[in-house]
């Protein structure tokens, strides 16, 4: 659909809906970077959602709003709405690796705390613009876009606890395979936060090398 000249809603959310590309791109870069088995998981929960939907999707066969004005679609169906669906599952697994994941320590800061309120809200919010989007240009109705929401949710909590109960148990013995050593594959599941854990790491190595290159220069 061909937004009119002036909408800069309609440019700014179609931008919006663009977030699961970038969200894909982003995994990616740190499944290449970063190489650790959690969210090497978290994107295949991410896949394995795109895969429920598409299957939802056939069954229920429901088709979009104004189809004629949209000529570039890859589905004819819009129930439930993939891109709700996907945003859902991202933003609650989020918070849900967020909160129970990274869990507060008995010295957090204030500051600690805050980021993860502050990016929660981020991502709630992300989603909900996003989820309007599909309406807003036409893609998908206000249930369809709900329903997505709700799948996508539902997936989330559910693909958390399976992670969390049955695959993160078996992260040190998959991260000892020999493949798994060649890639450089880790393991980070018993580290409560993966984030100061890296800084603090990363801040003691670069002094110890400091202190090192500057013992060689006298």
């Amino acid at each position: 659909m061909g937004l009119l000249a002036g909408d800069f809603s309609g440019q700014l959310l179609a931008y919006l809906s663009l977030g699961p590309i970038f969200i894909i791109v982003g995994f990616v870069t740190l499944i290449i970077f970063k190489r650790e088995l959690h969210t090497i998981s978290f994107l295949g929960g991410l896949a394995f959602n795109e895969g429920v939907n598409w299957l939802i999707k056939n069954v229920i066969r429901e088709p979009r709003p104004c189809e004629e004005a949209h000529s570039t679609v890859t589905t004819k169906y819009g129930m439930p709405s993939s891109h709700s669906q996907f945003m859902w599952f991202f933003s609650v697994y989020s918070f849900l690796f967020l909160y129970l994941r990274m869990h507060q320590t008995n010295n957090a800061r204030f500051l600690d705390l805050l980021w993860r309120h502050v990016l929660s809200i981020c991502l709630v919010t992300v989603a909900l613009l996003v989820s309007y989007s599909r309406v807003y240009l036409l893609y998908h109705t206000w249930s369809q876009v709900l329903y997505g929401g709700v799948a996508g949710s539902i997936m989330a909590i559910a693909w958390f606890a399976f992670t969390q109960e049955i695959l993160t148990p078996l992260f040190p013995r998959i991260a000892a395979w020999p493949i798994s050593e060649f890639f450089l594959i880790r393991d980070t599941s018993l580290i409560p936060n993966i984030l100061w854990f890296e800084y603090t790491v990363t801040r003691a190595e670069a002094r110890n090398r400091q202190r090192k290159l500057g013992t060689k220069l006298q």
